[in-house]
């Protein structure tokens, strides 16, 4: 079984789509939760409120870290998706993350990003540019066979 942490961007479906194409491999997947507004009330929700905007964002960003750092810790391959829209400065903390922890990461951006992430890019076992090939890449990992 592969352990498969997918991390960053949460505004489009690629994780649906890595985990739909890789029905029928072994695989396990995690992430951080990704209802944003969930996501950043967690830990007021939990810990109580706070009338400093900075204590509500520290309180949840503490709480995510408790899940990020397990999850990670735990995966096989983390996969790290930069989006077109917004920066992800948590999915390069994620990646610097894994690469402490000797993870092996493959890292999905579009072309656009090459040079912004070339530093990311260097830390990845892969780079890809579309959700397919992270499947792609999956599959062999545990079978050894090839696209097609």
């Amino acid at each position: 079984m592969l352990n498969v942490y997918l991390s960053g961007e949460i505004h489009t479906d690629w994780r649906e789509q890595i985990i739909d194409g890789a029905q029928g491999l072994d695989i396990t997947f995690n992430g951080p939760v990704t209802d944003h507004e969930a996501s950043d009330d967690c830990g007021v929700a939990i810990l109580g409120e706070e009338p400093n905007k900075y204590w509500h964002d520290h309180k949840g960003a503490m709480v995510n870290a408790i899940r990020t750092r397990k999850g990670i810790s735990d995966a096989d391959v983390v996969v790290v998706r930069f989006g077109d829209k917004y920066k992800q400065w948590n999915a390069a903390f994620d990646a610097g993350y894994a690469a402490a922890l000797g993870k092996s990461i493959i890292v999905l951006h579009g072309p656009e990003h090459q040079h912004a992430l070339k530093e990311v890019d260097a830390a990845a076992l892969a780079v890809a540019e579309k959700p397919a090939q992270v499947v792609e890449i999956l599959r062999y990992v545990l079978t050894g066979a090839l696209p097609g």
